[in-house]
Protein backbone atom coordinates (compact mmCIF):
# COMPACT_ATOMS: atom_id res chain seq x y z
CA UNK A 1 0.00 0.00 0.00
CA UNK A 2 1.21 3.25 -1.24
CA UNK A 3 1.84 6.19 1.48
CA UNK A 4 -1.06 8.18 0.16
CA UNK A 5 -3.90 5.27 -0.26
CA UNK A 6 -2.71 4.54 3.97
CA UNK A 7 -3.13 8.02 4.48
CA UNK A 8 -6.48 8.32 2.74
CA UNK A 9 -7.50 5.75 4.24
CA UNK A 10 -6.52 6.80 7.65
CA UNK A 11 -8.33 10.00 6.96
CA UNK A 12 -11.46 8.71 6.38
CA UNK A 13 -11.13 6.70 9.85
CA UNK A 14 -10.40 9.61 11.23
CA UNK A 15 -13.22 11.45 9.88
CA UNK A 16 -15.70 9.16 11.20
CA UNK A 17 -14.36 8.77 14.24
CA UNK A 18 -14.41 12.69 14.87
CA UNK A 19 -18.14 12.56 13.77
CA UNK A 20 -18.99 9.98 15.95
CA UNK A 21 -17.52 11.22 18.91
CA UNK A 22 -18.69 15.39 18.99
CA UNK A 23 -22.39 13.61 18.89
CA UNK A 24 -21.34 11.25 21.66
CA UNK A 25 -18.50 13.80 23.77
CA UNK A 26 -16.64 10.40 23.87
CA UNK A 27 -13.71 11.76 21.55
CA UNK A 28 -11.92 10.51 18.60
CA UNK A 29 -9.90 8.38 20.18
CA UNK A 30 -11.53 5.21 20.90
CA UNK A 31 -12.36 4.47 17.19
CA UNK A 32 -8.91 5.72 16.39
CA UNK A 33 -7.01 3.25 18.76
CA UNK A 34 -8.60 -0.26 17.24
CA UNK A 35 -8.53 0.92 13.66
CA UNK A 36 -5.16 1.30 13.76
CA UNK A 37 -4.17 -1.68 15.49
CA UNK A 38 -6.38 -3.99 14.53
CA UNK A 39 -7.23 -2.66 10.61
CA UNK A 40 -3.88 -1.06 9.97
CA UNK A 41 -1.36 -2.91 12.13
CA UNK A 42 0.65 0.36 13.85
CA UNK A 43 2.50 -0.13 17.09
CA UNK A 44 -0.10 0.38 19.84
CA UNK A 45 1.83 3.08 21.53
CA UNK A 46 2.22 5.31 18.14
CA UNK A 47 -1.20 4.29 17.75
CA UNK A 48 -2.08 6.01 21.60
CA UNK A 49 0.16 9.05 20.29
CA UNK A 50 -1.64 9.48 17.44
CA UNK A 51 -5.35 9.06 19.32
CA UNK A 52 -4.69 11.90 22.37
CA UNK A 53 -4.00 14.01 19.29
CA UNK A 54 -7.07 13.18 17.70
CA UNK A 55 -9.05 13.86 21.16
CA UNK A 56 -7.54 17.49 21.29
CA UNK A 57 -8.30 18.17 17.22
CA UNK A 58 -12.07 16.99 18.16
CA UNK A 59 -12.23 18.80 21.27
CA UNK A 60 -10.82 22.16 19.29
CA UNK A 61 -13.09 21.38 16.29
CA UNK A 62 -16.52 21.19 18.07
CA UNK A 63 -15.62 23.32 21.09
CA UNK A 64 -16.47 26.29 19.67
CA UNK A 65 -19.81 25.73 18.28
CA UNK A 66 -20.87 24.49 21.25
CA UNK A 67 -20.01 27.72 23.43
CA UNK A 68 -21.43 29.64 20.72
CA UNK A 69 -25.00 28.00 20.73
CA UNK A 70 -25.10 28.22 24.51
CA UNK A 71 -24.76 24.25 25.07
CA UNK A 72 -21.37 24.02 27.04
CA UNK A 73 -20.83 25.01 30.74
CA UNK A 74 -17.73 26.72 30.57
CA UNK A 75 -17.18 27.01 34.30
CA UNK A 76 -18.12 23.68 35.55
CA UNK A 77 -15.71 22.58 32.97
CA UNK A 78 -12.77 24.51 33.47
CA UNK A 79 -13.58 23.66 37.71
CA UNK A 80 -13.52 20.00 36.55
CA UNK A 81 -11.15 20.05 34.32
CA UNK A 82 -8.67 20.30 38.05
CA UNK A 83 -9.77 16.86 38.47
CA UNK A 84 -8.97 15.76 34.72
CA UNK A 85 -5.81 17.29 34.51
CA UNK A 86 -4.63 16.09 37.82
CA UNK A 87 -5.62 12.74 37.21
CA UNK A 88 -4.22 12.54 33.41
CA UNK A 89 -0.71 13.19 35.04
CA UNK A 90 -0.75 10.31 37.65
CA UNK A 91 -2.23 8.01 35.06
CA UNK A 92 0.38 8.76 32.55
CA UNK A 93 3.43 8.26 35.16
CA UNK A 94 1.89 4.83 36.51
CA UNK A 95 1.24 3.47 32.98
CA UNK A 96 4.96 3.00 32.98
CA UNK A 97 4.91 0.59 36.94
CA UNK A 98 1.81 -1.20 36.27
CA UNK A 99 0.14 -3.66 33.92
CA UNK A 100 -3.49 -2.51 32.83
CA UNK A 101 -4.50 -5.57 31.53
CA UNK A 102 -6.70 -6.69 34.23
CA UNK A 103 -7.65 -2.85 35.02
CA UNK A 104 -9.46 -2.73 31.81
CA UNK A 105 -11.37 -6.39 31.33
CA UNK A 106 -12.43 -4.63 34.96
CA UNK A 107 -13.56 -1.31 33.19
CA UNK A 108 -14.96 -3.03 29.94
CA UNK A 109 -17.99 -4.47 32.60
CA UNK A 110 -18.53 -0.92 34.34
CA UNK A 111 -18.38 0.44 30.53
CA UNK A 112 -21.22 -2.16 29.51
CA UNK A 113 -23.36 -1.05 32.82
CA UNK A 114 -22.79 2.57 31.89
CA UNK A 115 -24.53 1.96 28.89
CA UNK A 116 -27.64 -0.08 30.34
CA UNK A 117 -27.65 3.15 32.75
CA UNK A 118 -27.38 5.71 29.98
CA UNK A 119 -30.58 4.07 28.40
CA UNK A 120 -32.46 4.12 31.87
CA UNK A 121 -35.92 6.44 30.96
CA UNK A 122 -35.26 9.82 31.31
CA UNK A 123 -36.34 13.48 30.50
CA UNK A 124 -34.40 15.17 27.73
CA UNK A 125 -34.42 17.86 30.14
CA UNK A 126 -33.45 18.10 33.98
CA UNK A 127 -36.46 17.41 36.32
CA UNK A 128 -36.41 19.88 39.70
CA UNK A 129 -33.73 18.84 42.31
CA UNK A 130 -32.51 20.09 44.73
CA UNK A 131 -29.01 22.44 43.62
CA UNK A 132 -25.60 21.62 45.14
CA UNK A 133 -24.76 24.40 47.64
CA UNK A 134 -20.88 24.20 46.28
CA UNK A 135 -22.00 24.18 43.22
CA UNK A 136 -24.00 27.42 44.14
CA UNK A 137 -21.55 29.14 45.55
CA UNK A 138 -19.00 28.70 42.81
CA UNK A 139 -21.81 29.67 40.42
CA UNK A 140 -21.57 26.77 38.13
CA UNK A 141 -25.50 26.23 37.30
CA UNK A 142 -26.34 27.43 33.86
CA UNK A 143 -28.87 27.53 31.16
CA UNK A 144 -29.73 25.16 28.51
CA UNK A 145 -30.93 26.59 24.99
CA UNK A 146 -34.00 25.59 23.92
CA UNK A 147 -36.61 26.58 21.18
CA UNK A 148 -36.18 29.89 20.88
CA UNK A 149 -35.32 30.93 24.24
CA UNK A 150 -33.27 29.31 27.49
CA UNK A 151 -34.09 26.50 30.32
CA UNK A 152 -32.13 26.52 33.66
CA UNK A 153 -29.88 23.65 34.75
CA UNK A 154 -28.69 22.98 38.38
CA UNK A 155 -25.26 20.89 39.07
CA UNK A 156 -25.91 18.14 41.75
CA UNK A 157 -23.25 16.02 43.66
CA UNK A 158 -20.30 17.82 42.68
CA UNK A 159 -18.19 16.05 44.94
CA UNK A 160 -18.85 12.84 43.62
CA UNK A 161 -18.84 14.42 40.30
CA UNK A 162 -15.50 15.75 41.03
CA UNK A 163 -14.17 12.01 42.15
CA UNK A 164 -14.99 10.83 39.22
CA UNK A 165 -13.54 13.51 36.81
CA UNK A 166 -10.16 12.54 38.57
CA UNK A 167 -10.84 8.94 37.91
CA UNK A 168 -11.30 9.85 34.42
CA UNK A 169 -8.25 11.60 34.21
CA UNK A 170 -6.06 8.94 35.62
CA UNK A 171 -7.65 6.56 32.75
CA UNK A 172 -6.62 8.49 30.37
CA UNK A 173 -3.47 8.71 31.29
CA UNK A 174 -2.74 4.65 31.41
CA UNK A 175 -5.01 3.67 28.35
CA UNK A 176 -4.34 6.74 25.78
CA UNK A 177 -7.81 7.81 25.47
CA UNK A 178 -9.75 11.10 26.33
CA UNK A 179 -11.74 9.43 29.13
CA UNK A 180 -15.14 10.95 27.31
CA UNK A 181 -17.25 8.36 28.46
CA UNK A 182 -16.80 8.43 31.78
CA UNK A 183 -17.14 12.27 31.36
CA UNK A 184 -20.35 12.24 30.09
CA UNK A 185 -21.42 9.70 32.55
CA UNK A 186 -20.57 11.88 35.47
CA UNK A 187 -22.21 14.37 34.17
CA UNK A 188 -25.38 12.43 33.04
CA UNK A 189 -25.89 10.40 35.62
CA UNK A 190 -24.18 11.56 38.87
CA UNK A 191 -24.70 15.51 38.23
CA UNK A 192 -27.94 15.07 36.77
CA UNK A 193 -26.84 17.22 33.70
CA UNK A 194 -28.97 17.67 30.34
CA UNK A 195 -27.36 15.31 28.21
CA UNK A 196 -26.37 17.67 25.09
CA UNK A 197 -24.71 19.63 28.40
CA UNK A 198 -23.22 16.76 29.40
CA UNK A 199 -21.85 15.77 25.70
CA UNK A 200 -20.54 19.42 24.95
CA UNK A 201 -19.12 20.38 28.51
CA UNK A 202 -17.59 16.66 28.05
CA UNK A 203 -15.81 18.22 24.74
CA UNK A 204 -14.55 21.15 26.01
CA UNK A 205 -13.05 19.23 28.93
CA UNK A 206 -11.01 15.94 26.78
CA UNK A 207 -8.61 17.92 24.74
CA UNK A 208 -7.11 19.34 27.66
CA UNK A 209 -6.90 15.95 29.46
CA UNK A 210 -5.84 14.50 26.77
CA UNK A 211 -2.93 17.47 26.19
CA UNK A 212 -1.69 16.46 29.80
CA UNK A 213 -1.35 12.93 28.90
CA UNK A 214 0.05 13.67 24.96
CA UNK A 215 3.08 15.29 26.55
CA UNK A 216 3.93 12.28 28.34
CA UNK A 217 4.04 10.56 25.36
CA UNK A 218 5.30 12.63 23.15
CA UNK A 219 8.33 13.14 25.38
CA UNK A 220 9.02 8.88 24.99
CA UNK A 221 8.54 9.23 21.29
CA UNK A 222 5.00 7.70 20.63
CA UNK A 223 3.75 10.75 19.07
CA UNK A 224 4.40 9.74 14.97
CA UNK A 225 3.74 13.53 12.79
CA UNK A 226 3.54 11.52 9.47
CA UNK A 227 0.77 9.50 11.54
CA UNK A 228 -0.80 11.48 13.57
CA UNK A 229 -1.18 14.29 10.57
CA UNK A 230 -3.72 12.37 8.98
CA UNK A 231 -5.84 11.78 12.01
CA UNK A 232 -5.95 14.86 12.82
CA UNK A 233 -6.71 16.51 9.10
CA UNK A 234 -9.76 13.78 9.69
CA UNK A 235 -11.26 14.21 13.16
CA UNK A 236 -11.42 18.15 12.79
CA UNK A 237 -13.69 18.22 9.83
CA UNK A 238 -15.83 15.31 11.35
CA UNK A 239 -16.30 16.80 14.27
CA UNK A 240 -17.11 20.37 13.16
CA UNK A 241 -19.61 18.37 10.94
CA UNK A 242 -20.97 15.96 14.49
CA UNK A 243 -21.09 19.71 15.98
CA UNK A 244 -23.81 20.80 13.58
CA UNK A 245 -25.53 17.68 13.68
CA UNK A 246 -25.82 17.64 17.23
CA UNK A 247 -27.77 20.59 17.43
CA UNK A 248 -30.61 19.32 16.02
CA UNK A 249 -30.61 15.83 17.29
CA UNK A 250 -32.52 14.04 19.27
CA UNK A 251 -31.65 13.13 22.66
CA UNK A 252 -32.33 9.56 22.77
CA UNK A 253 -30.95 9.29 19.46
CA UNK A 254 -27.92 10.40 20.85
CA UNK A 255 -28.08 8.35 23.79
CA UNK A 256 -28.34 5.12 21.56
CA UNK A 257 -25.37 5.99 19.44
CA UNK A 258 -23.57 6.53 22.94
CA UNK A 259 -24.32 2.88 24.42
CA UNK A 260 -23.40 1.27 21.35
CA UNK A 261 -19.85 2.26 21.16
CA UNK A 262 -19.69 2.18 25.01
CA UNK A 263 -20.39 -1.75 24.51
CA UNK A 264 -18.01 -2.13 21.29
CA UNK A 265 -15.19 0.09 23.36
CA UNK A 266 -15.68 -2.39 26.20
CA UNK A 267 -15.64 -5.82 23.65
CA UNK A 268 -12.59 -3.91 22.74
CA UNK A 269 -10.77 -3.61 26.27
CA UNK A 270 -11.33 -7.12 26.54
CA UNK A 271 -10.48 -8.20 23.80
CA UNK A 272 -7.26 -6.30 24.46
CA UNK A 273 -6.52 -7.25 28.56
CA UNK A 274 -7.10 -10.58 26.73
CA UNK A 275 -4.29 -10.97 23.85
CA UNK A 276 -2.40 -8.66 25.35
CA UNK A 277 -2.83 -5.80 23.05
CA UNK A 278 -2.63 -3.54 25.95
Amino acid sequence: MSVLAFSLLIWIGSFTAGLVGSLTGLGGGIIIVPLLTSVFGVDIRYAIGASLVSVIATSLGSASTYIKKGFTNIRLGMFLEVATTTGAIIGALMATFISVKFLTIILAFVLIYSAYLSQSPKSEYQEVATPDTLAEYLELNGTYPIGDGVIPYYVNCLPAGFSIMLLAGILSGLLGIGSGAFKVLAMDQVMRLPFKVSTTTSNFMIGVTAATSAGVYLSRGYIDPGLSMPVMLGVLPGAFLGARILIGAKTQTLRIIFSIILVVMALKMVYNGLTGGV
